[in-house]
């Protein structure tokens, strides 16, 4: 793996302190506060390591309670709430300075056969067109997640919608746990700022106060992070200094491997 994607891996894979307590480092993003993606990832890691491998896991819905320090690291506490016949129910804890920053609930559940049904999923051009074009891929710098914009440029009266393509460059295991925990990290990245596409205003706007408030990400399938997937988003409400957003994100042959939402805080200052 690149060193990059490595010490993406590394960060997800956390330190077991004690029965259900484990501690994670935090990574510097150079944002106000730490990345959610973070505390997301690490979370569902948390809560995957006291679960049975044959369950994985099919819902998170977490609240972010306060800004976390990326230059702290984050201890998360697990309570098993549940192991049942067919589901497994964790709550876990996200603590800095003695003090939650996060708190989430995870399911998980078996393999089973029953009605299956999806939306198609969008037409769009395929990934390796939207490479070769002037734009081409954007990237954190030292970072090994990739996005290939589709249609998000901010201005008043567009649709409140973002399409992208994105994807964990470089070689990973297969291991479908941690491609689950690499998706959670991944979700947190440009959900929110849909709802700021129809104002004309952008991520790091001096006016813009922007926060996530929780978010909840359910998994359809197995997936594989490392291969570019369709993150289809768009807005429906903004109100009260608070926005919705909502996606659907799609592997390449139209399966719909997971959906998120997300409501955060878009406030404008003075």
């Amino acid at each position: 793996m690149p060193d990059a994607l490595n010490a993406l891996v590394d960060l997800l894979g956390l330190e077991p302190l004690e029965e259900n307590l484990f501690r994670g480092r935090s990574q510097d993003l150079g944002l106000p506060q730490l990345f959610g993606g973070q505390v997301l990832g690490q979370a569902l890691s948390a809560a995957t390591h006291t679960v049975d491998a044959a369950r994985r896991v099919h819902s998170l819905h977490g609240y972010f309670l306060r800004p976390g320090d990326a230059s702290r690291p984050v201890v998360y506490q697990v309570d098993a709430v549940r192991d049942g016949a067919s589901f497994t129910t964790r709550r876990v804890t996200a603590i800095q300075k003695g003090r939650p920053i996060f708190f989430c609930s995870a399911s998980f559940h078996g393999e089973e056969t029953s009605l299956a049904h999806q939306p198609r999923m969008p037409e769009v051009t395929a990934p390796e067109h939207v490479a070769g074009e002037a734009d081409g891929v954007t990237r954190f710098p030292g970072h090994p997640i990739e996005f290939l914009p589709l249609e998000d440029a901010a201005e008043e009266g567009r649709p409140a919608r973002k399409r992208l393509w994105f994807r964990l460059a470089g070689e990973l295991p297969d291991d479908p746990a941690l491609h689950r925990y690499l998706l959670a990290y991944s979700s947190d990245f440009n959900l929110l700022t849909t709802a700021l596409v129809p104002h004309g205003i952008t991520f790091g706007d001096p006016s813009l106060q922007i926060a996530s408030l929780d978010h909840a990400l359910w998994f359809h399938h197995d997936v594989k992070v490392n291969d570019w997937l369709l993150y289809d988003m768009d807005s429906p409400w903004a109100g009260g200094a608070r926005a919705l957003s909502r996606g659907s994100i799609y592997d390449r042959h139209g399966r719909l491997v997971a959906s998120s939402a997300q409501e955060g805080l878009t406030r404008l200052r003075g």
